[in-house]
């Protein structure tokens, strides 16, 4: 069954009924949808309210809450304090994870990002492809070479022309945002979910970041947000860019042998990513492919 991604854009009040989630527009028509059947539940506007009685069920139902500011932009997403049984055993386990392990993985998992950025740049008939195959070969452990930084400076002004910057105020830059943002908030769900702290990380360590391992685990995932703006209209930013891109959870790929809606493939993805740094062992690392 494929879960259910809900936004609401448009003045309302949510609460919770019976078991469903309940949004009363300002026509006082009234829907319901059934909890079980939610992933996400992202509200894009600033004239919604909601009952804490239907946040206490979010939490409950491990359904990811995203609230987004005036300018529909994701602000904030609730995380529940506890989700698993055997949270302390997993959070101890984690702490004691080995940094050669750590290293292994992270090397791993930045060959993969730029793996993926190489095959975009080849079905885009882009140049500079050949040269992040060269950079693959160059990642170490811990990618103390810093080639992930050189690889994406040479990918993204491929893809968006050599005056573009991650750090400049663009609409695409505004796009892309907007769906790592979701994409992270997959992650954050998945990784809350099995258990263990999104703060502690791999690589990620920053102080003020809330989701450093969710930061590390989901850099394999930022192509599909890079390839979806690349074939949309990213010159605007508006309501139709921002669905299309929440609606990259429900695309599709090839995972572990199976197709997989990407919602269920990252739960996979994480799992193999904690199951690698437990057992230490990088084999049992299963990264998603794309059709690029």
């Amino acid at each position: 069954m494929t879960l259910r991604i809900v936004v609401i854009s448009k003045r309302s009040k949510l609460y919770l009924k019976m078991g469903y989630l309940m949004v009363r527009d300002f026509e006082n028509k009234v829907n319901g949808i059934f909890l079980q059947d939610i992933s996400h539940l992202i509200i894009a506007t600033t004239e919604a309210s909601i009952t804490v009685s239907l946040m206490n069920e979010l939490q409950k139902n491990k359904i990811k809450l995203i609230i987004c500011d005036e300018k529909g932009n994701p602000a904030a997403e609730m995380v529940p304090y506890y989700n698993s049984y055997n949270t302390n055993e997993k959070i101890k386990a984690q702490i004691l994870w080995k940094n050669n392990t750590k290293a292994d993985i992270w090397q791993y998992i930045v060959k993969e990002k730029i793996r993926n950025q190489m095959l975009l740049l080849h079905a885009k008939n882009l140049e500079k492809a050949s040269l992040l195959a060269e950079y693959i070969k160059e990642v170490q452990p811990l990618d103390s070479t810093n080639r992930e930084a050189h690889a994406a400076k040479v990918y993204f002004n491929a893809l968006f022309g050599m005056d573009f910057s991650r750090n400049d105020n663009s609409n695409a830059n505004a796009c892309l945002n907007y769906g790592y943002s979701i994409i992270l908030s997959a992650v954050n769900r998945s990784i809350v979910a099995m258990g263990y702290l999104t703060q502690l990380g791999i690589f990620h360590d920053n102080m003020f970041n809330q989701f450093n391992l969710s930061c590390d685990l989901m850099e394999p995932w930022r192509i599909l947000v890079d390839k979806e703006v690349c074939d949309m209209n990213y010159h605007v930013f508006d309501k139709k860019q921002k669905i299309q891109l929440i609606n990259l959870l429900n695309k599709k790929v090839l995972i572990d042998g199976k197709t997989q809606y990407v919602n269920q493939a990252i739960n996979i993805y994480c799992q193999s990513i904690i199951d690698a740094l437990n057992e230490n062992d990088v084999s049992l690392i299963r990264f998603p492919e794309y059709e690029l």
